[in-house]
């Protein structure tokens, strides 16, 4: 049943190919706002011939944003960087982008519209990046009255760039770094589920004007997470603890490089937990059970294990 158009900024990343296939199945005319159209064609195939249009859109730019949501029932914005390079700045990206696509959503008539945030969005932080994020919040707030905030933990998938990430170091590396002795505190969410919860949120209009904390069933440690990997792709890694000072200093240099695998405000920002906080609203007021990490990981990672699948036993 057709549910009308919604605008997708950022619909091609790791997060936004989900939420466009869950709303494209969900009946959606989805339209794909995103730089480069030509590296989201392949989410045309998520939907019904014609179901699914990428459209060119610049997060910083009035024109291009006002122009993706012209006619739109409703919008998401999933736009986020996780480093500073050229003109992608926190500051323009994640907080100015953010209430530009809400303000030009409104305009536009739009009824709904969902911001993907981060749990860790303070005003308040240390991090740029969490900074930036809440900065976001309240401009989207500002300009959209009902808007549905989404604040996810550390998302993993097929696609992440976190055990992706750390995976590969371990092909690679007889040692995996635990940054401030591996303690902080994190609360993975499913890909999926967060596209779930989008749809969920466009679809209920008793979420509007409300902010929902996105976490799996389950806290986990860094440490934790780094020896459930190890278990998953069958590698025996030395697991070793580094000061945040320590960090901080190697971060210094190799944020220096295009694609930077550590910047200092990342280093900041993994002082803080990232959990679901006391009393937040999250998945079981959305109506979603969500998926644990272990039931995932086995889909996705053979491919580090040292004889792939087959290294299975």
């Amino acid at each position: 049943m057709a549910r009308g158009l919604v605008t997708v900024f950022g619909g091609s990343g790791f997060i936004g190919r989900y939420v466009v296939q869950h709303l494209a199945r969900a009946g959606w005319q989805v339209r794909v706002a995103v730089r480069r159209p030509d590296e989201a064609l392949f989410l045309k195939t998520a939907g019904d011939v014609g179901q699914v249009t990428p459209v060119v859109a610049n997060i910083r730019d009035d024109r291009s944003v006002a122009a993706a949501v012209a006619g739109a029932d409703a919008v998401v914005n999933l736009v986020g960087i996780l480093y500073e390079s050229g003109q992608q700045k926190f500051d323009a990206v994640q907080a100015k982008g953010a209430g530009r696509a809400a303000a030009a959503a409104k305009a536009a008539g739009a009824t709904r519209f969902v911001q993907i945030s981060a749990i860790g969005a303070n005003a308040g932080s240390a991090a740029s990046y969490a900074q930036s994020k809440a900065a976001g919040e309240q401009a989207v707030k500002a300009a959209f009255d009902g808007a549905t905030i989404l604040r996810p933990s550390i998302v993993f998938g097929p696609e992440d760039d976190f055990f992706n990430r750390f995976a590969r170091l371990a092909m690679l590396s007889p040692a995996l770094p635990l940054i401030g002795g591996g303690h902080t505190k994190f609360q993975p969410v499913y890909v999926a589920d967060v596209a779930a919860a989008v749809e969920k949120a466009l679809d209920d209009t008793s979420t509007a004007g409300k902010t929902y904390e996105l976490g799996g069933p389950r806290i986990y440690t860094f440490r934790d997470l780094m020896t459930l990997l190890l278990k998953e792709i069958g590698r025996c890694r030395v697991l070793v603890p580094l000061p945040f000072a320590l960090a901080s200093l190697k971060a210094a240099f190799l944020q220096l490089l295009p694609i930077p695998p550590l910047t200092v405000d990342q280093v900041r920002m993994l002082k803080t937990d990232n959990v679901v906080g006391a009393g937040a609203l999250g998945f079981k007021e959305l109506g979603i059970a969500p998926t644990t990490v272990e039931s995932v990981l086995p889909t996705y990672l053979d491919k580090f294990r040292p004889l792939g699948y087959y290294n299975r036993a």
